[in-house]
């Protein structure tokens, strides 16, 4: 039986009251509470946009393949498109892809849509699309995405306007996989990415790393009336407090990596609003298990129950969070394996694994930075923690800019940060697999890495779960990271920006907000 995927109409559900709002707010009428009628806000063209970051340094790119921070993603879902795109259900809605359809998903077959224009005016085919895929594959790429891409057997053209990927094993997340940023679609042939020449709703007017962004309206964008904008400047202020204040005095209309504290002062502002997003975004203690203490589990282990992960939530995140159990799939997700039993904060129990590791005569350094969100406020709960057990624990906090170059996974014990997936597979393959770039403690387990494979292939949604519960047991026992809390994704953004809604992926709406997006007049 054939699958197509990412079609809105194959999904029925029962017409509701909701249904039928939903239904007059795009024909541009709204019931008020009393029950008269009123005009929904129209979208106003026009206007630029000014977006704050909270990272930004030499290495930025407009290359999909090698985004690494917030501020890449975005960039490419300002100049490019993908095949398709992650609604706010996480759900793969069709973009330069027409029509993708499977019958073993394996063999994949996509119908591009026709009269898709790049900037410079060349038409979209399928040698674009072919070009893109593989070139993840290519080492000299030194892409982000290699170890996901690794499950393309061959992406070749059969027409001017159809392509077919075929995996090296089932994989029914396909459609998934293609929705993020990396994956967006560079013309064939694409090396030099000091501009980006793309099908995106924006052009590259300027692109200065460390420095600033900006785009402005594609005239050829293949979606009618869209953007809105005419313009979209972006930039970094790595310094939080620098970034809130740039907001509140208008020098730019929203900002993310808002920390809680911050959250009653942009309130209290007229014309600012807080944005609020639960997804799987988490700041998580790295223990390398490549060098030193590292290698030895009960080192690994006594770390783990020096985390208070509620004092964690209520001093760290004003309550801003959810309490996780050192498994990276969040509890939002149908995913995670709510049956792990939930690993206390318990000093002497830590005590107990970290003198048989022969630590607690030692002073450990550990790194943290406001580049990885909460990491400075948890590492002080940490130490005070550690203090109980008898380990003495050395703060070491370090410049937001060049954090994940410099310290991120080469710190023996550090923080990092990992934004939401759209999948699980995707999370642990880029993250958990043994051969993944960002393999953050350096695990090395083979059962993990037959069980990634399995879950990949396995179509039954059951036998699938049971093998991720799995997987996740694994990195709650043995993995070098501990995982305290999903944090609970915080912006602030003036209300002038309309068109504002929360996206469980990331924020600026899942990275898009600049096609979606209008300002008031």
């Amino acid at each position: 039986m054939k699958h197509d995927f990412c079609k809105e109409q194959d999904i029925a559900t029962p017409f509701s009251r909701r249904d039928m709002l939903r239904g007059m707010a795009a024909g541009g009428m709204l019931l008020s509470a009393s029950g008269l009628l009123h005009a929904a806000p129209q979208p106003r063209r026009g206007g630029t946009l000014t977006i704050a970051t909270q990272s930004s340094s030499n290495a930025d790119t407009l290359d999909p393949a090698k985004g690494a921070l917030s501020t890449d993603y975005l960039r490419a879902h300002m100049f490019y498109s993908g095949l398709t795109s992650l609604d706010a259900h996480l759900a793969p809605q069709n973009m330069l892809a027409e029509d993708i359809a499977t019958d073993d998903a394996i063999a994949w077959t996509i119908r591009l849509r026709k009269g898709v224009q790049f900037h410079d005016g060349k038409p979209l085919t399928s040698a674009d699309v072919v070009y893109s895929l593989n070139r993840h594959n290519d080492p000299a790429v030194a892409s982000k995405v290699r170890s996901v891409a690794q499950q393309f057997e061959s992406v070749r053209a059969s027409g001017p306007l159809t392509v077919v990927i075929t995996l090296k094993g089932a994989n029914a997340d396909l459609p998934v996989i293609l929705a993020t940023s990396h994956f967006v679609i560079v013309q064939d042939g694409a090396s030099n990415f000091t501009t980006a020449n793309g099908t995106g709703a924006f052009v590259c007017k300027e692109f200065t790393p460390g420095v600033r962004t900006i785009g402005v309206r594609n005239p050829r964008y293949w979606k009618p009336g869209l953007p809105h904008l005419d313009q979209v400047s972006l930039f970094g202020i790595p310094d939080e407090s620098a970034r809130i204040n740039a907001l509140l005095s208008g020098d730019v209309h929203w900002v993310n990596e808002v920390n809680p504290r911050s959250t009653k002062r942009i309130k209290s502002e007229p014309g600012y609003q807080v944005l609020e997003s639960q997804g799987g975004l988490y700041t998580d203690l790295v223990i390398r298990q490549t060098v030193g203490l590292g290698r030895n589990p009960d080192f690994t282990l006594g770390m783990k129950y020096l985390i208070d992960r509620e004092q964690m939530k209520r001093a760290a995140f004003r309550g801003y969070a959810v309490v996780a159990n050192d498994q990276p799939i969040p509890p939002s997700s149908r995913f995670h394996f709510a049956g792990l039993p939930q690993r206390p904060y318990d000093p002497e129990r830590a005590r107990y694994h970290l003198r048989r590791a022969g630590a607690l005569d030692l002073t450990l350094p550990v790194v943290a930075s406001v580049a990885a969100t909460g990491s400075v406020d948890m590492g002080m709960l940490l130490q005070q923690s550690a203090q109980k057990a008898g380990l003495k624990l050395a703060l070491k906090r370090v410049s937001a800019d060049g954090y994940w170059s410099k310290h991120w996974m080469k710190s023996p014990i550090g923080f990092g940060n990992v934004n939401a997936r759209p999948s699980a597979d995707m999370l642990f393959t880029q993250f958990f697999k043994s051969d993944a770039p960002w393999n953050e403690s350096g695990w090395n387990n083979p059962q993990f890495d037959q069980l990634l494979l399995l879950a990949r292939a396995e179509t039954d949604e059951a036998k699938r779960k049971q093998l991720y519960a799995d997987m996740q047991v694994l990195v709650h026992e043995k993995c070098g990271v501990g995982i305290p809390l999903f944090i609970n994704n915080l912006e602030g953004y003036s209300t002038k920006v309309k068109g504002v809604s929360s996206h469980p992926l990331g924020a600026f709406m899942g990275y898009t907000c600049p096609e979606h997006v209008w300002l008031d007049a």
